[in-house]
Parts: structure tokens; C-alpha cells; sequence
């Protein structure tokens, strides 16, 4: 007995300090999340042609906290370059790689494969298709019209994508290749649309790689809404595809519905993708890079992945947007340039010492 309660006690303190452990990485993660956050939109806010004082931006971006008052010191063209141009483009940029990386966690994990993004399911390349047909139709950029093309676009890819699919038997994988199916398709008519409309190429391409050169409060607004449902379903599925990471069976013995899930996250991430494509263009490699290195720094949980994901996506874009209109200045290069170019080498190296912890 004796033996019996000591065993019991060395468990119980065993499970006590393992939990203790958990919570400790939880809340040093998210703490290291909202840390990076912070930092991205403070440089971000700072970072340009016009030379603004960093403690007086930093004072001026605190003053518009509730319950925080802050004696300004910018001056009145200081402030305007501050509101109405960099913190717009800032806030945009959060918002959409947020979007991003939270839609490329939620494809994963309804996948069971870390190598999957929104660009597998349709999304991306209906929303290239959609902006391609706004373009020709209108004979330029038309700023009201185009993010509602790419919008719809992306969702109609989707839901293409997942039609053929479900018509093609249960399971992932027939989904996947029902995807990447009706990518090519949507990418093949858009060639074919551009060939025959030469004189639009260089603005398809345009946004095809990528801006938030024309930020506005609007464009944050506007699609705000559907980010918040998006994300709020998405998150909410979270320890569901935690129990499908193991298995539709064992999910099925504990009173879930697998497809229906499935169904869910995917319709959320889908609108969370079309809402960023639809003001941004296509941007590349903050759904694939980002999931990955939350998983190295949280765990697998997908509990944890998403919120975090969203975090560090949205950081990740400030701070890449920044890159794009400061490293060539007065030039401006196109942001899905710049994650590329940094998502790639990181995206090498993930998979590279992923690999070394395996073996």
C-alpha cells in the first residue's frame, strides 16, 4: 500500500509538473507572439521616406489607446503621414497575413499535411482568375471592382475544388488532387483570357505578385467582418482537427462528425483567404512558412497553432511590407517578391532541421 501511495503521489507530481511545463510554453509563446506583433507595427508605423521621430510616434500611437493620454509631439503633417498613410497600410497588412497564415493552419490541419496552403484548394487561382476578368472587363484597376472579382473568385475556386472532391469519394486526398485539378483549370483559362487581352499583362501581373500600396481605413473595414467569422470558426475547430490529426475513426468514437469539420474549416479558411487575396493580390509563403515555425516554437497542438499563426502572420507581413516599399525606395517592390524571397530560404531551413530532429 505504502509503495501503492507513493507511487500515486510520484504520478501525481510527475502530471502536476508536466502540466506546469505546458502552461509555461503556452504563455511564453504567446507572449513572444504578441511581443513580435508590437514590435512589426511599431517599425512598420516608423519606418519610411518621412523621418519621424520614434519616441514621438510611439507616443502618438499610445494616445489612441482607451484611457491613455500622451502629450503629442508630431506635428500636424507628421500625424497625417502617420494615420492616413503608414498605420492604414500597416493595420491592412496584419490583417491579411493573419488571414493567410491562419487559413494555411487550417488547411493543414484538415489535410494532415504541413505542406499544404490555400493555393492547393482553388483559392488563389480563382482569385487570379476573377481580378483577370475584372481588368479585362473594365480596361484597368478599378478599385471598387476588383477586390469584389477576386473575392468571389477565390470563394467560387473553393467550392469548385470541394465539389469535385466530395463527388469523388470520401477523404483528403481525393480533396487535394480535386484542388490542384481546378488550379490548373483556373489557371489555364486565366492564360488563355490574358493572351487574347495582351494590353492588360503588366496590370494582371501586377497584382497577381502582390500590394498594399493603396491601404485605405476602408479596406480594413471592409473586410473585417469576414475576417472576424472566418477566424472565429476556425479557431473554434481548433481541438476538433486535433482529434482528426489522429484518425477519422478514433473521431468517429468520440461523436464527431469528420466530413462535417472538414466542411467547416475549410469554408472558414476559404473566406479568410478570399478576404486577403481580395485586397492584396496573391501573396505567397505566409500560410506555408508561418504554420511551421509555430509548430517549432508551440507544438503540434492545433489549439495552439492557429491563434498563434494568426499572430506571427501578422506580424511577419508588416514587417515584410515594410521591406517592400523601404529597401528600393523611392521604388516599391511587390510584397509577394519579398515573401518569397525570405519564405523560401526559411522554408528550406524548417524542413532541414525538422528532418535533423527526426533522425
Amino acid at each position: 500500500m505504502e509503495g501503492t501511495t507513493e507511487a500515486s503521489a510520484d504520478g501525481t507530481a510527475e502530471g502536476t509538473g508536466g502540466r506546469g511545463r505546458v502552461r509555461r510554453r503556452t504563455v511564453r509563446a504567446y507572449g513572444l507572439a504578441v511581443a513580435f506583433l508590437v514590435a512589426a507595427v511599431l517599425v512598420g508605423a516608423m519606418a519610411g521616406a518621412a523621418d519621424l521621430n520614434p519616441l514621438a510616434t510611439a507616443a502618438a500611437l499610445l494616445d489612441r489607446l482607451p484611457f491613455v493620454h500622451l502629450p503629442g509631439g508630431l506635428s500636424p503633417l507628421d500625424r497625417a503621414v502617420l494615420f492616413q498613410i503608414r498605420l492604414p497600410r500597416v493595420v491592412l497588412a496584419a490583417l491579411v497575413g493573419g488571414a493567410l497564415s491562419l487559413s494555411g493552419a487550417g488547411y493543414q490541419g484538415v489535410f494532415r499535411n504541413p505542406l499544404v496552403d490555400s493555393s492547393l484548394l482553388g483559392a488563389s487561382a480563382g482569385a487570379g482568375l476573377g481580378a483577370t476578368l475584372a481588368i479585362v472587363a473594365m480596361g484597368g484597376v478599378n478599385a471598387q471592382t476588383l477586390p469584389v472579382a477576386a473575392f468571389v473568385g477565390s470563394l467560387a475556386g473553393v467550392a469548385c475544388a470541394y465539389l469535385a472532391g466530395a463527388s469523388g469519394g470520401p477523404g483528403t486526398s481525393t480533396l487535394l488532387l480535386a484542388g490542384l485539378a481546378v488550379s490548373m483549370f483556373l489557371t489555364a483559362v486565366q492564360t488563355y483570357v490574358l493572351q487574347r487581352s495582351t494590353q492588360d499583362i503588366q496590370q494582371v501581373y501586377s497584382w497577381l505578385l502582390g500590394s498594399l500600396s493603396a491601404a485605405t481605413w476602408h479596406q480594413s473595414v471592409q473586410i473585417l467582418p469576414y475576417l472576424a467569422v472566418s477566424t472565429a470558426v476556425v479557431l473554434l475547430h481548433g481541438r476538433h482537427l486535433d482529434v482528426l490529426s489522429v484518425g477519422d475513426e478514433e473521431a468517429r468514437s468520440l461523436g464527431l462528425r469528420p466530413a462535417r469539420i472538414r466542411l467547416a474549416v475549410v469554408a472558414g479558411c476559404a473566406l479568410a483567404a478570399a478576404s486577403a487575396v481580395a485586397v492584396s493580390g496573391l501573396i505567397g509563403f505566409v500560410g506555408l512558412v508561418v504554420p511551421h515555425a509555430v509548430r517549432r516554437l508551440a507544438g503540434t497542438s492545433y489549439r495552439l497553432v492557429l491563434p498563434l499563426s494568426l499572430l506571427f502572420g501578422a506580424g511577419f507581413l508588416v514587417l515584410a511590407d515594410t521591406l517592400a516599399r523601404t529597401v528600393v525606395a523611392p521604388a516599391e517592390l511587390p510584397i509577394g517578391v519579398v515573401t518569397a524571397l525570405v519564405g523560401s530560404p526559411a522554408f528550406v531551413w524548417i524542413l532541414r532541421s525538422t528532418r535533423a530532429v527526426r533522425t
